[in-house]
């Protein structure tokens, strides 16, 4: 080595150690992220069976246009790219490669689905891409044994029918349950946490099983089948699309089971009102949210300023639908996450912030924050029961850490 170069890293050695900060603060830059950008991915189903779960990545790109216009995240746009997979696998695979191998997102970033999210997890974990808030709940996205790269947002679908299953040992433990499930990870994670729940109570409480394929046109098949099993309760492991049906052909049948919904069926506007309000009357659900039509929150200030966002930065949204919030919330976590990372905008910075959270989202339930840490990777951990009154979810009972 010459004279100079030894020189040069001599001084360059006493500037880092007479002042530390110069070296830490040194701008780290990993794919998607320069000194004005910041490029993430998504994957939604704008198109499809589950097309009523778009307006997730509309919300999230209105959540990002707001904070872009104050600015952005340290001084930094955020530009999310969200490509249509129409809720399908395959096309999953290929949009996500494009986004990770075309356009170097520097992560993935709530794309919907728990079979779709499924099928990028192994590529996106051996690429060492952080697939982040996932819009999905299976118990998978919880496994950083397998997974470190993989992180979900709500309590997994395993833990939500516990709760549904404690509920009901509790309240009637002679309850006669026929359950409705989606064939694939979604479906068979609520049963088989329905009946973890249950426990040795299962095998009289469950009287009827039925599964339905996302490319059927109808479940009335499956509706009847579980009528015809005795039950008076109605597990609803379904997308959208189909609760919306149950909903609306059960009273057709004359059968009045005590109906239970899970989290990603809940829109007041998205789902239960294409069925009918008052059909939906009694049902009971779980949830960690604030749902924008219970007048409880009228003068609750994250409604109020959810409100304002909606009015300013998404005009065509519904303010009725409670996917709205969750688009929200979910944008405003990665937002958080992002300003944390600092000018360390790499893939395993943004995976250690992701593991470093502890903030309350304006639209979570009072009690219910975000929470993670080195081997936690479930942001949120808490939910409530809600009943249904024709106009709005009512909340009843403790809040519930599961």
């Amino acid at each position: 080595m010459n004279r100079r170069a030894l020189l040069g890293q001599s001084a360059l050695l006493a500037v880092s150690t007479l002042f530390p900060s110069l070296a830490i603060s040194q701008k780290r830059y990993g794919p998607g992220a320069s000194d004005t950008e910041i490029r993430i991915g998504q994957t939604m189903a704008y198109s499809g069976p589950a097309s009523a779960y778009g307006t997730l990545g509309r919300s999230a790109a209105a959540y990002f246009a707001m904070v872009n216009a104050a600015g952005g995240v340290n001084g930094r746009r955020i530009n999310m790219l969200s490509l249509d997979d129409g809720f399908s696998p395959p096309k999953t695979v290929e949009q996500t490669r494009r986004l990770v191998e075309q356009e170097e997102v520097l992560f993935m970033f709530n794309s919907l689905g728990t079979a779709t999210n499924t099928a990028v997890q192994k590529y996106l974990n051996t690429k060492k891409v952080p697939q982040l808030f996932l819009g999905a709940g299976g118990a998978k996205f919880t496994d950083p044994a397998n997974f470190p790269w993989t992180m979900g947002f709500q309590p997994n679908f395993f833990l939500e029918a516990k709760i549904f299953a404690t509920y009901l040992r509790s309240v009637n433990p002679k309850a006669r349950i026929g359950v409705l499930y989606q064939n694939d990870d979604l479906g068979k994670d609520y049963l088989s946490g329905l009946k973890q729940g249950l426990g040795d109570h299962g095998r009289t409480m469950i009287v009827g099983e039925q599964s339905y394929e996302l490319s059927d046109p109808t479940i009335d098949s499956q509706l009847l089948a579980l009528k015809s099993s005795g039950a008076d309760v109605f597990f609803s492991a379904t997308t959208p699309k189909f609760a919306a049906q149950a909903l609306r052909r059960i009273p057709q049948m004359d059968w009045k089971p005590l109906h239970l919904l899970t989290v990603g069926v809940l829109s007041v506007s998205a789902v239960l009102a294409q069925a009918g309000l008052e059909n939906a009357i009694g049902a009971i659900g779980a949830t960690y949210y604030k749902d924008p039509n219970d007048p409880q929150w009228a003068n609750d200030p994250g409604l109020q300023q959810w409100r304002e966002w909606m009015r300013s930065y998404y005009p065509a949204g519904d303010p009725g639908d409670s996917l709205n919030v969750l688009g929200y919330t979910f944008a405003e976590t990665a937002t958080q996450m992002l300003r944390q990372c600092g000018d360390d905008l790499t893939r395993d910075n943004v995976m250690r912030q992701a593991l470093n959270l502890d903030f309350q989202p304006a639209m979570l339930l009072p009690g219910v924050r975000v929470k993670t840490g080195p081997t936690d990777y479930a942001p949120v951990s808490s939910m409530r029961l809600q009943r249904f009154d024709g106009k709005s979810w009512q909340l009843f009972g403790d809040l519930l850490t599961v």
